[in-house]
């Protein structure tokens, strides 16, 4: 209501004046000039009215341009009010003039174009103006990456109209928590668009690319180096004391150390690939390996016995670079593979470091035969691994578009994912068994040519076995790992394959005392068929169960607790290792000198413990509990992009 001490002169919108119910209907106020009461005045839609001593006048009689403004508006606006002039037959009685603010004018959006890269939030403006100043506001705000659109209706079934904007934006992960303006945290693409939904009447369409290879290829690589240098020792121990000038249990500790090594750089290892990506991470590993290499190879000519500290230094250096490239594969596969074949790629990565392993069992003691060959041992070494960490500076960081829906989707920050998988019983299910396995493999793997040698094996034939270990595991892994990705048989492999590991642990505690390389060979065959091919499948299993928890995160802890137990069993084994003096000669009895049957008894007990906790996977009503998570978010990503198509054809 406009104020009674309003001044000759001022200008007043209509809005504050208007006073419809109580003003005369008759009262003409285009026309009337005389003074009347301030407080019971109404003025046509839209007008401003100018106060000329104490009488009220359109403020079209004083200003021309305004009248001339007033036309074209009338002109353009349906349901102005020259229109409804029209409709009542040019009267503007009471009850036929509608109050300026109940009007309703076209609506004008901007939504963000779908060539806009980099969006990261979803906004709608909508501005409703009563004079010309709207399109001026519209014209200067007009810029790329925008599109102004006109909407003049409403009620629409399929809201993807005239708006060209995202919808049906969801996520399947139950854990996340809903962001501003209804859109899930990393709902959209690194290209601004949403996970596999419809942008603008169009399908997203997921896409893998072939130079996912490199990547795969080049953390393959580094996988073999990394554990290359783990084992550089451990078939050749006895050689490698003498040369250095200590006894093997110190050489024990460059094994032990390389894994406590793993703990210290995991929480790094977490923060680079959770915020970084495995490119990050890769690169990362790639330099250390390069410094540890070349520091040990420094440390091993430094005098006639070499520098033992220099050479741990070193080792602790490359046992710092493995956790980066050995967490990386399931962040990599789930980055860059679809559900078809994660799991083979995640074999093919996470099974190259026992490769290594196998590797320097096999190829150590050919090229150390003698103390005086260890520095031209490390110095190989050395270089094998500089040619396989330079091309790491090249991987692509993502792939240019999405992959595959789970993929992309938000993952669960840190601390929200330390909780959830902390209080999951699932998960301490499958990580109790899984650590333990890993670190009896660890132990085993370190002490293959200790717990040989006392029976009259040679460093050659313990490296074999060792060998063997390995590349047997990997040939049953490259055979059952795509019919596992396939068929996503994932606990009905665990739990097969469990039981078998700790029965190969049970008979391989006998095996040396045969003296013959028929038995270890074969328990040691059957251990490493049954362990490899059951590594891939739990990493990406655990990753399933606890979807949307970062892939890194759970490989990460895992891989920890498995190194963390390998060097604890290996100090324990080395403890029960049972006596040996320069005066003790082997008998051929079943306990000589130096064994290690009392570790032997220790792993075999351990792995036993490890066997039921898989086993009540699903049991005692938790089926809930091993619901495949990220297979189910692709599938349906993959049914919603084909009702999509469906209607958009229809």
């Amino acid at each position: 209501m406009m104020d009674s001490k309003a001044k000759s002169g001022e200008v007043v919108s209509a809005i504050d004046v208007r006073a419809a119910d109580e003003m005369d209907a008759n009262h003409d106020l285009t026309k009337d000039t005389t003074p009347i009461d301030k407080s019971k005045i109404t003025p046509t839609e839209g007008e401003k009215v100018h106060i000329v001593d104490d009488a009220i006048k359109p403020l079209s009689e004083l200003v021309p341009e305004h009248k001339e403004k007033e036309d074209k508006e009338n002109q353009k606006v349906p349901g102005s009010t020259k229109e409804r002039e029209v409709e009542t037959g040019g009267k503007q009685g009471h009850g036929s003039i509608l109050p300026g603010w109940t009007i309703m004018r076209p609506l004008k959006m901007r939504a963000l174009d779908r060539k806009t890269k980099g969006a990261e939030t979803i906004t709608t403006e909508a501005a409703i103006q009563r004079d010309d100043s709207y399109s001026e506001l519209a014209d200067s705000k007009d810029s790329e990456g925008l599109k102004i659109m006109n909407t003049e209706q409403t009620g629409r079934s399929d809201p993807r109209g005239e708006v060209d904007c995202f919808s049906d934006l969801r996520s399947d992960d139950e854990l996340l928590e809903e962001e501003d303006n209804g859109v899930r945290a990393g709902g959209l693409g690194r290209d601004g668009t949403a996970d596999g939904v419809a942008v603008g009447g169009s399908t997203v369409e997921y896409k893998v690319y072939k130079r996912r290879w490199f990547g795969l290829v080049q953390l393959v690589l580094l996988n073999i180096v990394v554990s290359w240098d783990w084992l550089t020792f451990a078939a050749s121990s006895g050689t490698a004391a003498e040369y250095y000038n200590v006894t093997e249990s110190r050489i024990n500790w460059l094994s032990t150390g390389f894994q406590f090594s793993f703990i210290i750089a995991a929480p790094f290892v977490i923060l680079t690939l959770h915020r970084g990506g495995p490119t990050p991470s890769i690169i990362a590993s790639s330099v250390l390996l390069l410094l540890g290499n070349w520091i040990r190879y420094g440390a091993t000519r430094s005098g006639k016995h070499g520098n033992f500290g220099g050479l741990m230094f070193g080792q602790i250096l490359t046992g710092l670079a493995q956790p980066f490239v050995l967490a990386a594969p399931t962040r990599y596969s789930d980055m860059w593979f679809t559900n078809r074949g994660r799991v083979a790629a995640t074999a093919a990565t996470t099974l190259a470091n026992p490769l290594g392993g196998a590797l320097a069992q096999l190829v150590g003691p050919f090229w150390a035969d003698k103390p005086s060959d260890i520095p031209n041992l490390v110095l190989y070494v050395s270089i094998i691994a500089s040619v396989a960490s330079i091309p790491s500076f090249f991987i692509p960081h993502h792939p240019p578009t999405l992959v595959s829906h789970s993929g992309a989707t938000a993952k669960q920050p840190l601390l929200p994912s330390l909780k959830f998988l902390f209080t999951s019983r699932e998960f301490y299910q499958i990580s109790i068994t899984f650590t333990i396995f890993v670190g009896l493999f660890n132990s085993c793997s370190s002490l293959i040519n200790q717990m040989l040698e006392p029976y009259s094996f040679s460093e050659d034939e313990a490296g074999i076995g060792g060998a063997l270990l390995i590349v047997v595991g990997l040939v049953t892994s490259a055979v059952t790992s795509p019919i596992i990705d396939k068929t996503k048989g994932y606990l009905l492999a665990i739990k097969a394959q469990v039981p078998i590991v700790a029965l190969a642990y049970l008979a391989f505690t006998w095996a040396p005392q045969t003296r013959s390389l028929a038995a270890p060979y074969a328990i040691l065959a059957i251990l490493g068929a049954a362990s490899f091919s059951l590594v891939p499948v739990v990493l990406e299993y655990i990753i399933e169960l606890t979807h949307p928890v970062s892939p890194e995160v759970t490989s990460t802890i895992m891989w920890t607790g498995g190194q963390l137990l390998g060097g604890i069993f290996i100090l324990i084994s080395d403890a029960l290792k049972a006596p040996k003096s320069a005066e003790d000669v082997d008998d051929g009895g079943n306990r000589p000198p130096g064994n290690l049957y009392r570790a032997l008894v220790f792993q075999t007990v351990v792995a036993c413990f490890a066997v039921p906790w898989p086993m009540m996977l699903g049991l005692f009503g938790r089926s809930h509990g091993v619901k495949m998570r990220r297979v189910e978010a692709d599938r349906e990503a993959e049914a919603r992009r084909r009702g999509e198509a469906e209607r958009g054809n229809a």
